[in-house]
């Protein structure tokens, strides 16, 4: 079944007809919905060989994450994933995982680049000062960085207002009159990190209070819950604890239920980055810093890959999102 057969069943011109189901942003809304239901009810697939030939463009797109902290144990990432894949195959465009050691020498995925097997590549996890993004830099290949980093040109980036999550939440508990807050972080130099943790410092270092309470852990359950019970021991213990991860999130929120302190007049306050997840079995709501849907998230990446792809301005490919807070009952 051809381009052509579709275009004149519809009274469309053939490259209306190919834009549209090439997801061009000039052909609007209404038409291309035409032409993918009749391109549907007639069983037409492109012949993506071809396209790619006449385009010159893989239709594939490269996922760096590191090796170490692996975030595939992350929901929050995973799920992200998901529907990056989920929207990116709307356009016939696959999406491969790439696992790299950002501390090695030499990365795999400069061998997808070198070899042009990607059209793009989505950098995940980056650093302050990022290797990887400076050796694409060099190369001059085309890459959209998840978190900012200090470049010397400019570059296409999507990243959540990391500082202003956990500064609102510590402004929050100190307008709640908390003095003794407690910060439990990630063990990692990850730049979103950075950022969590150094929000929640400027809001103490603001309102003239300590920073003693800060805890750098794993970015797991246990750690969590273990550290949670070891702050609680403590002489002067917080009143109130911010973790910037859900993972060790749900350790504390575990530990503060065993203790009877999640919730109550004697209560312990608790904000969650990211929320609990979606399998933990404390049933409290939870207070949390929420950063987006991640059908939200997907299409937004999505569509700036696309954008990249097609050539797009950089300086014009830079989203921030800002997170919202939900307070709930622990806080």
């Amino acid at each position: 079944m051809s381009l052509k057969a579709i275009a004149k069943e519809l009274q469309l011109s053939v490259t209306t007809v190919s834009r549209a189901l090439n997801g061009y942003d000039d052909v609007s809304r209404e038409t291309r919905a035409r032409v993918e239901a009749e391109a549907q009810r007639r069983g037409y697939r492109p012949n993506t060989f071809a396209r790619r030939l006449k385009m010159g463009k893989i239709d594939a797109v490269g996922l760096v994450f590191p090796v170490r902290p692996a975030p595939l144990s992350n929901s929050v990432f995973m799920e992200m994933v998901g529907e990056i894949s989920h929207e990116l195959a709307r356009y016939e465009i696959d999406l491969l995982l790439m696992a790299d050691d950002d501390e090695a020498d030499k990365h795999g995925f400069m061998r997808m680049v070198q070899s042009r097997r990607v059209d793009t590549l989505i950098v995940a996890h980056t650093l302050d000062h990022d290797p990887r993004l400076e050796q694409l830099q060099r190369a001059g290949f085309p890459f959209l960085a998840l978190g900012r980093s200090q470049l010397p040109r400019p570059y296409a980036w999507f990243d959540f207002d990391n500082y202003a999550g956990t500064y609102q939440a510590t402004r929050h508990l100190i307008a709640q009159g908390h003095q003794r807050i407690a910060l439990l972080s990630e063990r990692n130099n990850q730049a979103f990190i950075t950022q969590r943790r150094n929000g929640y410092l400027d809001a103490l270092r603001e309102a003239g209070l300590s920073d003693a309470w800060l805890r750098v852990v794993p970015p797991s359950r246990r750690a969590g819950y273990n550290e949670t019970q070891a702050l609680l021991a403590l002489p002067e213990p917080p009143t109130a604890i911010l973790t910037d991860c859900n993972t060790h999130g749900d350790g504390a929120a575990m530990a503060l239920s065993y203790r009877g302190r999640l919730e109550g007049d004697n209560r312990v306050a608790l904000i969650v980055y990211d929320g609990l997840p979606q399998d933990s079995i404390v049933e409290t709501d939870v207070a949390a810093v929420i950063q987006s849907t991640r059908q939200g998230v997907g299409k937004q990446i999505a569509a700036m890959v696309r954008q990249l792809i097609a050539g797009e301005d950089l300086s014009q490919l830079q989203v921030l999102w800002q997170p919202e807070f939900t307070p709930g009952v622990t806080a």
